[in-house]
């Protein structure tokens, strides 16, 4: 047999385990997901609920608390897996982050002020808070976006310096806010930091559904320019990608995407860095395939985390950005001392 041949056989031999262990990621997940909304601090039978022997309270609890919680996990791990995995892409970092150009600061900004000041934002159907937080994701997007077109092209560092000078003056403004607050807002605000899922209805599923599903339909739609962004942007124009466009499309539909999860469930850190990673080790850098791996890794990934958050101190539970973090920590070590070069990690590592 030719080298060629085998190069071939062995490429092809290559995909193959990609594609099965998107199915298998595919698999993992739905089971997660599945059997999630049974797990907490009082399991629920499976069986009595098929079998409608469930009683009032167990019914309460599942259809009205657990199962819109598990719903509203996945669409913002997914949302912000997949929001990870587009910002280091754009700017060809492996450490980048869906908080890297200051959405989350911005958002929690928001909500110290609207804490501290007890402001009235009234909109039907929304928690004040949520609106507050959007609000400052806005605020952020907005002059990051301002700061940037100042130069010409959309330059990427202006873009990625500008995101990481304003999210250091907000987080400066937040620890100002704290320090003038009284001890209970005080604590209001570290409590929002931390991230939470705990106060869970349809309506915030429903509120966070068209950020995550717009932004995810455009990650879909760019791959091909992902692609090509990862290996340089005169590379990406020299291939007929307009590099300027792709990039304001990437940058404001993710930032908005990361708003929507952000104003509804808090900063939940680690899992934007953490998921695009480990998806690149399970399928390869080729985003037809990471796209749809992160969306559903991402998704099942919080899930799980939410259901040890539920159960780790039963009858309590610690916020589930507790439970990433604590995991994310060692992840980030070993990205950083173990994980290989910033190439072959965005081009995926080995097969």
């Amino acid at each position: 047999m030719s080298a060629l041949s085998k190069g071939t056989s062995a490429a092809g031999a290559a995909r193959g385990r990609r594609a099965w262990r998107l199915v298998g990621i595919f698999a993992a997940v739905a089971v997660v997901t599945a059997a999630a909304p049974f797990v907490g601090a009082s399991f629920i039978s499976p069986w009595r609920l098929m079998t409608g022997a469930l009683g009032e309270m167990d019914s309460a609890i599942f259809w009205q608390i657990r199962l819109p919680r598990v719903l509203l996990s996945f669409l913002a791990g997914a949302g912000l897996a997949v929001s990870g995995m587009a910002f280091q892409a754009l700017f060809r970092n492996p450490l980048a982050t869906p908080f890297t150009l200051g959405v989350s600061s911005g958002a929690s900004l928001g909500v110290a002020v609207y804490t501290v000041l007890g402001m009235a934002l009234a909109v039907p159907g929304l928690p004040g808070v949520s609106v507050a937080a959007f609000c400052g994701a806005l605020l952020a997007i907005a002059i990051v976006y301002g700061l940037t077109r100042l130069k010409r092209g959309f330059s990427t560092a202006t873009m990625l310096l500008a995101g990481v000078a304003l999210s250091f003056f907000f987080s400066s403004l937040i620890l100002f806010v704290q320090y003038v607050a009284d001890l209970t807002h005080s604590f209001q605000i570290i409590r929002w930091l931390m991230g939470s899922l705990d106060a869970v209805r349809y309506g915030s599923v429903l509120d966070v559904l068209p950020f995550v599903l717009g932004g995810s339909v455009i990650a879909v739609y760019l791959v091909h320019e992902l692609n090509l962004l990862t290996t340089g942007e005169d590379i990406a124009a020299s291939r007929g990608v307009n590099v300027s466009r792709t990039k304001k499309t990437v940058f404001l539909a993710v930032s908005l995407m990361v708003g929507g999860v952000v104003a509804t469930c808090g900063p939940i850190g680690f899992v934007g860095m953490m998921v695009p990673h480990i998806c690149r080790l399970m399928v390869g850098w080729e985003h037809r395939r990471l796209v749809p791996a992160t969306l559903a890794f991402g998704g099942g990934f919080l899930v799980l985390c939410d259901a040890v958050s539920r159960v780790v101190i039963a009858p309590a539970e610690v916020p589930v950005g507790v439970v990433t973090a604590l995991l994310g920590g060692p992840f980030f070590l070993w990205l950083l001392l173990g994980g290989g070069s910033e190439g072959g990690l965005l081009r995926g590592g080995r097969s």
